[in-house]
C-alpha cells in the first residue's frame, strides 16, 4: 500500500453512492505534508515531459496543482466555472458535468493564460466519470497546446472515467485507484499498480 493508499484507509469515509470523503486531509482541510509528497509523486512520474503549465479546475484541484506546479517550476492555471467582471471576455470555454455535485458547468480558461506550445499537466483530485478532464483536454486542444499528462490522486477505477481517458492514449497517472468501495463496512479495495 503507498502513502496515499494508507492515508485514505486510515482518514477517509466510504459513503453511500460511491462516494469517498477525503475532506479531512485533500479538498477541504488539507495535509500540507501530504501535498508536498503527492507534489514530488507527480513530478517523478511526468518527470520526462517537458511541461510548460500545470492546468486543473476550480475548487479541489487548486491546491493540489499549486505543489505540482511547485516541483515543476512552472505556473498553474485553473479553470474558473464562472465568468467574473475581472476576466476578460476572450476565453476557451469548455462544458463539464460534475459527478460529485451532479450538475453541468461551463469552465472557463483566459486565453492570455494558455497559449500555443504549451505543454500541458493537467492535475485533479478526483476521476470518476472522466467529464472534467475531457472539459479540460478541450481547452488545451482549442489553444494549440498539448497535453503531455494527467495526474490524479484518486481514480475510481470502477467508473468509466479512466478507461475512457486511457483510451485516449494520454499518459494518466493515478496514485490511487479504488475498485471497489462498500458504505455498510466502510472497506476500500485498491488497484495493485
Amino acid at each position: 500500500m503507498n502513502f496515499l493508499e494508507e492515508r485514505i484507509v486510515k482518514d477517509g469515509k466510504v459513503k453511500p453512492n460511491n462516494v469517498l470523503k477525503v475532506d479531512s486531509f485533500l479538498n477541504h482541510q488539507m495535509d500540507i505534508s501530504l501535498m508536498e509528497e503527492i507534489g514530488r509523486e507527480f513530478h517523478r512520474r511526468f518527470a520526462d515531459k517537458k511541461v510548460t503549465k500545470v492546468l486543473t479546475i476550480e475548487a479541489s484541484g487548486i491546491g493540489i496543482a499549486c505543489f505540482v506546479a511547485k516541483e515543476f517550476g512552472v505556473p498553474m492555471v485553473f479553470a474558473k466555472k464562472s465568468h467574473s467582471i475581472n476576466i476578460d471576455s476572450d476565453v476557451y470555454v469548455a462544458e463539464v458535468e460534475s459527478f460529485t455535485h451532479k450538475n453541468k458547468n461551463n469552465v472557463i480558461v483566459s486565453k492570455q493564460f494558455l497559449n500555443e506550445g504549451d505543454r500541458v499537466l493537467i492535475i485533479d483530485d478526483f476521476l470518476a466519470n472522466g467529464c472534467a478532464l475531457q472539459g479540460l483536454m478541450s481547452i488545451v486542444s482549442s489553444a494549440g497546446a498539448s497535453v503531455e499528462g494527467i495526474g490524479i490522486v484518486i481514480e475510481k477505477g470502477f467508473q468509466i472515467g479512466g478507461q475512457i481517458i486511457r483510451n485516449l492514449g494520454v499518459q494518466l497517472e493515478s496514485l490511487a485507484i479504488i475498485d471497489a468501495m462498500d458504505a455498510e463496512t466502510g472497506t476500500i479495495t485498491f488497484r495493485e499498480q
